[in-house]
């Protein structure tokens, strides 16, 4: 593989004017600088919706769905009608049709997909969500929709899938490309990029905990990887610059059935239209 001198994904720099009014309220508040950086962590950034999305944007059977468990609705994507499901589940910002290309060559194999724009992402309404929300959001859809055969999560689409698969999700195999692991990692590097204390880093926690009576590194990947006993494909980039390659090894020694796909110079997204990866997952639902 030809290597590519240049960063793959560098991650998003947070706005100057945003560091500055985190760092304001830390100063004469540390509720205030909780509040105003657990409004941050939840909210996602929409995207428009990129060109080679469009096709699989045009072609989906579209609908909304209503989540008893979160009372929210949201948009999901039915693309193909072959009764063998693979349910696709985007990142933190991302979309339904984000995993496009993984739709795109399951399709080709005999398989049809469903994705969804998770709360406060893509078509779907709201500005904020957690995790629970990404969790609660598949869990009803193999109850509306299922069963599904295997699945397919990018980044916290990983974790979620993992986690559903702990509560109860039935499938024979699940790939997760980039997923981030402990939670408390998570929160630490967020903190980071405020440029506020690590301290901040518990308190978040902590005020995500008192309000939704939950504790956060319960959903950390490799708690649910370790009662996961279907095979899963774990693959990440030794370049990703958003979530470190530490995660993928952490959660694959953690599986009783796991196998390891490491890539070079992708990132954290140019991945999901790796022709390699993609024909990899296939490959490994297909037999």
């Amino acid at each position: 593989m030809t290597k590519n001198s240049g960063k793959p994904n560098q991650t998003l720099k947070i706005p100057k004017i945003i560091l500055i009014a985190a760092q304001f309220l830390s100063f004469i508040s540390t509720k205030l600088a909780v509040s105003f950086a657990a409004r941050l962590f939840t909210t996602p950034i929409k995207h428009k919706l990129p060109k080679r999305e469009a096709a699989m944007d045009e072609k989906s059977r579209q609908e909304s769905v209503f989540i008893a468990a979160i009372q929210k609705e949201i948009v999901v994507y039915h693309y193909g009608d072959s009764p063998k499901k693979i349910l696709l589940v985007h990142g933190w910002s991302g979309r339904g049709t984000q995993l496009v290309k993984f739709a795109e060559a399951l399709f080709a194999a005999g398989y049809s997909t469903i994705s969804f724009d998770a709360p406060a992402h893509g078509k779907s309404k709201g500005n904020t969500t957690l995790l629970p929300e990404f969790i609660e959001s598949i869990l009803e859809l193999e109850k509306q929709f299922g069963p599904f055969e295997a699945a397919v999560g990018h980044s916290l689409g990983g974790i979620a899938l993992l986690n559903s698969v702990r509560r109860g999700l039935q499938i024979s195999k699940l790939t997760i490309v980039g997923a981030a692991d402990i939670i408390s990692d998570i929160t630490d590097q967020f903190v980071d990029k405020l440029e506020l204390n690590p301290k901040y880093s518990v308190l978040l926690r902590e005020h995500f905990e008192k309000k939704h009576q939950i504790s956060m590194d319960s959903f950390s990947a490799w708690h649910s990887a370790a009662v996961t006993r279907i095979p899963v494909l774990v693959v990440h980039d030794e370049q990703d610059d958003e979530v470190p390659v530490k995660c993928a090894y952490h959660i694959h020694e953690n599986l009783a059935n796991g196998q390891l796909m490491i890539t070079q110079h992708l990132g954290h997204r140019k991945i999901l239209g790796d022709k390699k990866v993609i024909a990899k997952t296939v490959d490994f639902f297909k037999n």
